[in-house]
């Protein structure tokens, strides 16, 4: 296998998830109860055999960085890999300047300075399941100058509106990235994933700078496309963007299907995560449970119904927990009925006594909120 080494992004500046990306970025936020999403990514390329690995994170990385820490828990060879957390500064003059390109340019002299041939370029917002020896083989051997990973939705109307969209030709050539306009169902949702020489890059890097202070990695790929070959690949499986906060309830919540579940989740294909040393689940007398994903650390007594709980939760006698996905060591007391939210880590829910929204707009509960 050619040598690679691997680049995880942060979300960019085009969406904002309110109130969880308050307080870290979304690289940080709790997936089914014990992961978190950068635990994807950075297990895609472990898996994969990549294990020169840089993060880049911008704002409140304190909790990224506590989850990745040294990047043992990836199995990334102590010896001969590495796991750097590279930050990049905000703009506070405008937002349209924090861009990937800016990102890159605060941390060029890192780039120039890897040895690897190739880089893969990966969100560190989006769920899915990657072997990126194949891809790299793939592109390599198409001859391809870059090779984008896509995923073909037939509901771009209503989900994926933050993501962007390849318009390919019949040999799966990249005519154009534009804009998910949700006018069209069917559509190849740009999975942010790229594949080119290390020198490439670098020289695509040099080129957005030149040409605008605002440019993206998309935009100057657009702006080379007639000089470049640019191949759309199609990914097969799970597939989840976290873009707002529904597309994050609506993740979470739908891998309680087993048939999803299984699209993502192998013997084969493990996904890495930072463990806690906690009992397991102590589920009390009269506790009841219902097609939900339960980390350990919990104290049931209540009723749970098609939800995630997160680690150390409590969950008192009486309470009601229903289509919610509830973050770690909060605490639901005694007769409290919930439907439809999520908590966030270290809320009590004790004086409130029924919380119920809808599934096309779940609430939220602020973290360390007593309500």
């Amino acid at each position: 296998m050619a040598e690679a080494y691997g680049i995880v992004t942060s979300s960019g500046t085009h969406f904002h998830i309110e109130g969880l990306e308050e307080y870290r970025p979304i690289g940080a936020f709790s997936f089914l109860g014990r992961y978190r999403i950068v635990d994807f990514p950075l297990s895609n390329l472990s898996n994969s055999g990549i294990d020169r690995i840089q993060v880049y994170v911008s704002q409140n990385p304190r909790s990224l960085a506590e989850h990745i820490g040294t990047g043992q828990h990836y199995n990334i060879n102590s010896k001969r890999g590495k796991l750097q957390l590279l930050f990049n500064q905000d703009s506070r003059v405008n937002e349209i300047y924090n861009t990937d390109i800016a990102a890159y340019r605060g941390n060029m002299n890192i780039i120039e300075r890897m040895r690897q041939p190739y880089v893969i370029i990966t969100p560190g917002y989006m769920v899915f399941k990657q072997d990126y020896r194949k891809l790299l083989e793939d592109h390599i051997a198409s001859g391809a100058d870059v090779s984008l990973l896509y995923h073909k939705v037939n509901n771009a109307k209503e989900a994926f509106r933050a993501c962007d969209t390849l318009q390919l030709n019949r040999q799966k050539g990249v005519k154009s990235i534009t804009k998910n306009t949700g006018t069209v169902n069917d559509q190849n949702i740009f999975m942010e994933t790229y594949v080119m020489t290390n020198k490439l890059f670098i020289e695509l890097i040099r080129k957005a700078l030149k040409v605008s202070s605002v440019y993206t990695l998309i935009d100057i790929l657009n702006a080379e496309n007639d000089d470049l070959d640019i191949r759309g690949v199609q990914h097969k499986g799970y597939f989840a963007a976290v873009t707002d906060f529904k597309s994050y309830f609506d993740s979470n919540l739908e891998l309680l299907d087993m048939e999803k579940t299984l699209e993502l989740f192998s013997n084969d294909w493990p996904f890495y995560t930072q463990t806690t040393d906690s009992c397991p689940v102590h589920y009390f007398e009269g506790a009841k449970i219902v097609n939900s994903m339960v980390a350990n650390g919990c104290l049931i007594e209540g009723t749970v119904e098609n939800s995630v709980i997160g680690r150390g939760v409590e969950i008192r006698k009486g309470a009601v927990v229903k289509n919610c996905v509830v973050l770690g060591h909060s605490i639901i007391d005694k007769n409290v009925h919930l439907e439809n939210q999520v908590v966030d880590k270290w809320a009590k829910i004790t004086h409130v006594k029924e919380l119920i929204a809808t599934p096309d707009n779940p609430g939220y509960v602020k973290r360390d909120d007593v309500l």
